[in-house]
């Protein structure tokens, strides 16, 4: 007779208290659930892997001996959150929807549990939030522990060490876990990456922490759950602060994790029994990032002064491509985005080319640099900017949909976005032939198929392609909107009678000022598309050309909403969530041309004949 199968501890976990109820030994078990619904969930939805995987047994141990009601956990990143979501009450359907729409987010979120403390998507940001934290705990007088579980690649950031330089100056009480596993994404580079070596290694007392009035513990097996718990009760009493080395494994307990460290750092749905991953259907079109790396490649071959930088990221930019074919002009300076700008200014002054490539995200934690040490020296350094627009299953931490207004503003820079995969390769070719600085932005995910030239064409400054003309609507639409923007002109002329014309803006700054203002002399609306925020946007920088000339066109500016984009299961459902599905735009540009019909200089179609307008049905 077969027995019965035994029920999952996991599911009778609805919060820390019933961690705390367990018995020493069920830990063990309850450990090895966290990991299979790890697992299960990510091979289904994508995810960050291998950094959950690794710090199943600290999180344990966290809730075993703090109260997170009334503790402050402060995770630096917070994508390794997902054994702290399933202990707090979330696993079930809402975990199982991770990463989609309705579910639970891949990151921490004050808005999803009183468990979250701080919300977080970029490195480095721990230690400062949770000094923040312990300071206003002092001064109102509560008893409450405050624990920063910080990576140790965080310990690049230079945030990071703005805040350690405060410790002991601000508060006798804040415990730090230095989470030590050797990664990043891809393996932690530089001096300090060694030094955590070296004390593992040799088991030495860390001085370094201990100059900055942290009390050193360790390094700990971060898998010895009883020398893990043991160890963070005694930092809990301690009366002053403690930096407590736990030694960790990306992906332990899931073989393909942990031997690939890189990959599993954070990737699409995948096979759980081999770790292969899902691949696209045969004849995709490749990715923006992969054609950027090829032509990273292809253009670094033909001159040395041409160098790739990245913050930490080869494999997510595709400068892993460069750093394997041309690895002497590759640089990877560590989650470090101020420093790589910085950096990348040094090399153009004495005659490199340097593309930074760093997500639009990540990009605006370098905003100085760009401002002071580039664009105000005009140095010819090139930024391309991947995950332009949406990255769907990330969420707000991760959309890059604020660049166009953080870089339009800044004198003497140029920001183009292509329509497609060639003109992307003919962008990076332009910005290489340029005597300042200049930004290239590209969504994540798949390009369109078209085929990539075998000579790059150098671009005019500012000029827009005309695609299709229209004598009653232009729509100016940027980057991957160029493609929704013919849909929309297609279904109006059929079905609504107008004359629309489409324009590639291809540059965001300078925009085509001539070509807008002849069109807007003689069509009565302008419609601008663009995957960014309407406010200060495309579609702005068009509204103040209109402006400035006493232009006499109507414009309708289509872009995201002035908030914050939640995670979703894909970029067309957010996009249909926020009014910007194809239809939607449709609808919209109708309502807009219907709303100057009461004009009355005009009531009907410009065309060569006259013709009744006809409404959609």
């Amino acid at each position: 007779m077969p027995r019965p199968a035994v029920s999952r501890l996991l599911d009778a976990i609805d919060g820390p208290d019933a961690v705390k109820a367990l018995s020493l030994e069920q830990l063990p078990q309850l450990a090895q659930e966290l990991r299979d619904e790890i697992v299960a969930v990510t091979a289904a939805n994508g995810g960050h892997v291998g950094p959950n995987l690794g710090v199943v047994e600290l999180t344990l141990a966290l809730h075993r001996v703090f109260d997170s009601r009334k503790d402050r956990f402060v995770f630096d990143v917070s994508h390794q959150g997902y054994p702290h979501k399933l202990l707090t009450g979330r696993h079930g359907e809402f975990f199982r929807k991770l990463r989609r729409t309705g579910g639970a987010s891949g990151f921490l979120n004050r808005a999803e549990s009183e468990h979250d403390a701080f919300g977080a998507g970029h490195a480095g940001t721990a230690l400062s939030a949770a000094l923040g934290m312990a300071v206003a705990r002092d001064r109102l007088g509560t008893d409450d522990h405050v624990v920063a579980i910080c990576g140790d690649a965080a310990f690049t950031c230079g945030i990071t060490a703005e805040a350690l330089n405060n410790i002991s100056s601000a508060t006798k009480r804040l415990i730090v876990v230095l989470n030590d596993n050797e990664w990043s994404i891809a393996r932690n580079v530089g001096a300090l990456a060694e030094h955590f070596n070296s004390l593992s290694a040799e088991g030495g007392a860390a001085d370094i922490f201990e100059h900055f009035g942290l009390h050193y513990v360790g390094p700990i097996d971060g898998h010895d759950l009883p020398a893990v718990i043991d160890a963070l009760e005694k930092a809990k009493r301690s009366e002053m602060p403690v930096l407590l080395h736990v030694l960790t494994k990306k992906g332990h307990g899931f073989e393909a994790a942990r031997q690939s460290p890189e990959k599993f750092h954070g990737l699409g749905a995948f096979h759980p029994e081999t770790g292969e991953t899902k691949k696209a259907s045969p004849g995709s079109p490749p990715a923006y990032q992969d054609v950027f790396g090829q032509a990273m490649v292809r253009f670094a071959r033909q001159s040395p002064r041409i160098v790739g930088i990245t913050a930490a990221m080869p494999s997510g930019t595709s400068l892993s491509a460069l750093a394997e074919q041309l690895p002497e002009q590759f640089f990877d300076v560590g989650i470090a985005e101020e420093h790589a700008v910085l950096f990348a200014a040094g090399l153009a002054t004495e005659g490199m080319r340097p593309v930074c490539a760093i997500y639009s995200t990540f990009l605006q934690r370098a905003y100085d640099p760009i401002i002071h040490d580039v664009a105000l020296q005009k140095l010819p350094v090139t930024f391309c900017m991947d995950r332009a627009g949406l990255s769907p299953n990330d969420g707000p931490t991760h959309h890059g949909l604020f660049d166009l207004a953080y870089l339009r503003c800044v004198p003497g820079v140029v920001v183009m976005q292509p329509k497609d995969e060639d003109e992307l390769v003919d962008m990076l070719h332009t910005s290489l032939c340029l005597n300042g600085p200049a930004f290239v932005r590209y969504p994540r995910g798949a390009a369109t198929g078209v085929k990539i030239k075998e000579r790059p064409a150098k671009l005019a400054v500012g000029q827009a392609e005309v695609l299709r003309e229209g004598a009653d609507i232009v729509i100016w639409a940027l980057g991957c909107f160029v493609a929704e923007a013919e849909k929309v002109a297609e279904q109006l002329s059929a079905e609504n009678g107008l004359s629309v014309g489409v324009v590639n803006a291809r540059w965001a700054k300078p925009i085509d000022r001539a070509l807008l203002l002849a069109q807007a002399a003689d069509t009565p609306l302008i419609v601008t598309m663009e995957d960014h925020v309407v406010t200060g946007g495309f579609g702005s920088a068009v509204l103040e050309t209109l402006q400035e000339a006493k232009a006499p066109a109507a414009l309708e500016r289509i872009g995201w909403p002035d908030k914050f984009i939640e995670h979703g299961s894909s970029v067309e459902e957010l996009r249909a969530a926020h009014g910007l599905s194809g239809p939607q735009i449709h609808a919209r540009v109708l309502e807009a041309w219907r709303s100057l019909q009461v004009r009355p200089q005009r009531l009907t179609p410009r065309s060569e004949e006259v013709r009744p307008f006809r409404a959609a049905g």
